[in-house]
């Protein structure tokens, strides 16, 4: 990780309690490297976050037991259970929004760890003041802020495709057996896309912009696994989508006729 010309003040290791007063939300960094952790606290403080440590997954469940975590920073190597393994066990339990933080070069890794459920992904070595930034775009996303413009012009608020419901008021998801499935905010922010965006060619620049506005960047492959999870979860035959189609060179489509009500 690399400093960015700031000063940091770190503070102690031991934390705050749940009932410690809300100066912010509370992040929980995850990594091995005691000075990191040292750092990384420092700095998040004195941008207004209230941090907790852990150098493993042990620490990390410990810490997520006893307070009230916003947001998880997780490298991705660390002893024991590898930042993988940790992220997918806590996708299965909570949608706590997840950074996953590799030193990797490797786009694989980045990749999968997008499949199994983080939320965003920086590389080290990173600037603290790039981190402030992602955490912020990533709290502002899963706190279920889309673009106005998403919505504009649409007569309603819930949209009925290929026997789906999709409630932007209640921020659901409805199959045809009028059944909730779970999405998590990005696929939903997504999905709110390509139904407010009905057969119109969107490129991977666009759906980055809608969905993560100025934390979008050229290379980011984040949409390509939102979609893909989008179509295991909606279309009848992933491997052959009908709903979410691909347009290669192009982006994607969204194909299925749209009813809002």
């Amino acid at each position: 990780m690399s400093g960015d010309g700031e000063s940091y003040r770190p503070g102690e290791e031991d934390g705050t309690s749940k009932s410690a007063d809300k100066m912010g939300k509370q992040i929980l960094v995850v990594d091995d490297d005691p000075e990191v952790r040292k750092l990384l606290r420092g700095y998040l403080t004195e941008h207004g976050y209230r941090v907790q440590v852990a150098e493993n997954g042990i620490e990390m469940n410990d810490m997520l037991g006893k307070h009230l975590i916003d947001l998880v920073i997780l490298d991705l190597v660390l002893p024991g259970e590898d930042g993988l393994d940790l992220a997918r066990q806590l996708r299965k339990r909570s949608n706590i929004p997840i950074i996953m933080v590799t030193g990797r070069g490797d786009e694989v890794d980045r990749i999968i760890g997008l499949e199994v459920g983080a939320d965003d992904y920086i590389a080290k070595p990173f600037s603290p003041r790039e981190l402030v930034a992602r955490i912020r775009s990533v709290l502002r996303r899963t706190e279920g802020d889309t673009k106005e413009e998403v919505v504009v012009g649409e007569p309603g608020k819930i949209a009925d495709f290929a026997g789906w419901t999709l409630d932007l008021n209640e921020r659901k998801l409805y199959s045809p057996s009028h059944e909730a499935v779970e999405l998590t905010p990005g696929e939903f922010n997504l999905l709110t896309v390509f139904v407010s965006h009905r057969n119109r060619v969107l490129s991977r620049e666009q759906l980055l912009d809608y969905t993560q506005g100025e934390m979008a960047t050229a290379f980011d492959r984040s949409i390509d696994v939102q979609v893909l999870r989008l179509r295991r979860k909606i279309e009848p035959n992933p491997k052959k989508p009908v709903l979410i189609k691909t347009l290669r060179n192009a982006g994607y489509i969204f194909a299925a006729p749209v009813d809002w009500r």
